[in-house]
This record gives C-alpha cells, sequence and structure tokens, in this order.
C-alpha cells in the first residue's frame, strides 16, 4: 500500500495520538477552548438558551472525538433494525460537505446530490429509504422532518455538542484502537468535550471493543459496481487496484481491502472530499474501489465513460447489541 496509516494524515492528527510532548503547548488555547463549551452547555441547561423539545423522541448518534468512528453505519443500522420491528423512523443531519449554494432545510429525495445535502445524509436514504432532512439548525431540520413526516422517533447523525436540540437518548461511538488520543480537548486534542461527558451519554459503543453490551462491529459485505449495469467482473483477490477514500480514518479502508487479497495503491483525499472526474483521470485503467459514501458522489461524472465500469464500492454494515435496539425501540413504544 502506498499511502497507509497515519503517514496520510495531518500532522496535528497525527500527533494527537502518539503523545507528542509539543502539544503541551498548545494546553491555554485547549483551557480556553474547555471554558467556552462549558459556559455554552451550561447556558442550554440553565434555559438562558432556548432548547427545542419534539414531540417524538430523539436519539442522537454522536461522538467526543474529532474524525469518523462509524457513525453512519450505525445509523443506517439502526434504521433498517426499527423498521423490522415495524417502525416508522426519520433521519436528520448536518449536511456536512454540502455545496455553500444548498438551501435548508431540505428534505432527501431520490434527486438529490452530495451538493444539495451532504454525502453521509445522501448514503442512509438511499440505503434505508427512511425520511431524511438536513440542516445545520438540528431543530429546523426536525422541525421539517415532522411536518411532512408521520414519523415514531427521530435518529440525529452527529449532533451530540448541539444542544439546541433536547433528545431523550444519546449513543457516542468511541473508536476501540483509538481511544481518545491523548486525551487532551481541541486544539490540543482530538476530544471535543473532556471524556468526563461519556459518563454522561446513556449507551457508549466501542468500535471493535469486545462486550457484547457495548461492542459494534462492521461487516464487509462485499464490492458493488458503481453502476450496476455497466456489466463488469469484480476484481480478482491478488489484482492490482486503486483504493479511493475520503473519509476520517482511511487506513482502515485500505487496510480491509488488503485483507481481502488486494494489492492496494492507496489514494487519500480530505473527508468529505467532493470527487470529480479528474480526481481519477491520471489512474489508468484499473480497478478503483471507494467507500460507499465516496461513491454516491460519483454516479452522475461516471456514466458514459471509462469510469463506469472501473468504479466499485466496498458496502459496509454495522452490527449492534440488540439490547441497544430495545431501548430504542421501547422509546418508541412506551406502553409495549
Amino acid at each position: 500500500m502506498t499511502d497507509s496509516g497515519r503517514r496520510s494524515e495531518p500532522a496535528l492528527v497525527r500527533a494527537w495520538y502518539s503523545g507528542a510532548v509539543w502539544l503541551w503547548l498548545l494546553r491555554p488555547l485547549e483551557l480556553l477552548y474547555r471554558l467556552l463549551t462549558g459556559l455554552r452547555r451550561y447556558a442550554y441547561r440553565a434555559g438562558f438558551l432556548p432548547r427545542y423539545r419534539a414531540p417524538v423522541p430523539i436519539v442522537i448518534v454522536g461522538n467526543i472525538t474529532v474524525g469518523g468512528t462509524g457513525k453512519t453505519p450505525v445509523v443506517i443500522a439502526l434504521v433498517e433494525a426499527l423498521q423490522a420491528r415495524g417502525l416508522h423512523p426519520g433521519v436528520v443531519s448536518r449536511g456536512y460537505g454540502a455545496a455553500a449554494a444548498a438551501v435548508f432545510p431540505h428534505r432527501v429525495g431520490d434527486d438529490s446530490s452530495a451538493a444539495d445535502c451532504g454525502d453521509e445524509p445522501l448514503l442512509i436514504y438511499q440505503r434505508t429509504g427512511a425520511p431524511c432532512v438536513v440542516a445545520p439548525d438540528r431543530p429546523a431540520a426536525v422541525r421539517a422532518l415532522l411536518a411532512q413526516e408521520p414519523v415514531d422517533l427521530v435518529l440525529c447523525d452527529d449532533g451530540l455538542q448541539h444542544y439546541a436540540l433536547d433528545r431523550d437518548l444519546e449513543i457516542a461511538l468511541l473508536d476501540g484502537e483509538r481511544g481518545l488520543g491523548n486525551g487532551f480537548c481541541l486544539p490540543a486534542g482530538p476530544l471535543r468535550e473532556s471524556a468526563g461527558r461519556l459518563r454522561e451519554v446513556d449507551w457508549v459503543l466501542h468500535r471493535g471493543g469486545s462486550d457484547p453490551q457495548t461492542a459494534v462491529s462492521y461487516r464487509n459485505d462485499g464490492l458493488v459496481q458503481l453502476l450496476p449495469d455497466a456489466g463488469a467482473a469484480p476484481p480478482e483477490p491478488g489484482s492490482a487496484v486503486h483504493g479511493v477514500a475520503g473519509i476520517g480514518q482511511p487506513a482502515q479502508f485500505f487496510a480491509t481491502l488488503e485483507s481481502m487479497g488486494y494489492r492496494v495503491a492507496a489514494h487519500r483525499f480530505a473527508d468529505h472530499h467532493a470527487f470529480v472526474a479528474d480526481d481519477f483521470a491520471a489512474l489508468g485503467d484499473r480497478p478503483v474501489i471507494m467507500t460507499e459514501k465516496d461513491a454516491v458522489k460519483c454516479r452522475d461524472f461516471a456514466r458514459g465513460g471509462q469510469l463506469a465500469t472501473q468504479l466499485w464500492y466496498l458496502k459496509i454494515s454495522a452490527a449492534l447489541p440488540p439490547a441497544l435496539v430495545d431501548r430504542i425501540v421501547a422509546l418508541a413504544r412506551p406502553s409495549s
């Protein structure tokens, strides 16, 4: 693999997780950050700033660290599990990665693009069909969703720190390998809030953990051609491929491809990168394997050319503790 591991990450991120001593120089800024975020949270709790209380249960899926921890597959798995129980969940999201000209709140639909709503909400909608509304203002997103759809409860993709939205249950995800890094808050460390915040959430999920009550695992569901009607055969294990990822932790994706037997030339892009055809111009005719989140941004420009048969994505599904699903079902059906 030509670009793997933490070498492919920004220097500051590598420092957070390697215990770099020079980060102590940033502790004064961290203390200021803690003070400001603490005052903001107190203002919401004390009622100085308004909080929106929805008429249906609100479940937050978030984290206290910067970067990806696998929230979107968890939201998808929760939606699918609730749908299997006969419930009608809705989803709201910030819409990170949407174009600056995007209009919010935006109801995600069949004609939506990642520029309209962001890559993660588009993926959630395409995988589950659940009603999904995006807006940086989470209460506005929930109001718009409830005005359009009779949902039983709302799952909020990210938003643990968005205290303007009242919530009934908080789920925080932690990466089992990375943990909390050096334990410092921004900018001296990767934490959005102090580690003590984890004692206040209702459920902590550990990516790669071993406890059946808190572990979330990710299942590899195989390669899917970006354009199903292109008719190409998937690359055979042992063949050389390009791995392309614009996610928070690309090294794990590249390692998965290698574990499947591929010889990977890895290409890392910034999280939520807005892919265009030129990003693939220098890759030749070798198969390209992407994350599913990245793939939703490539369908339109892939049609009608070489990329139609060249682009594949790895489908990933999350496996959740059944007790967590039971608890959320009980929120939506308090009398059951």
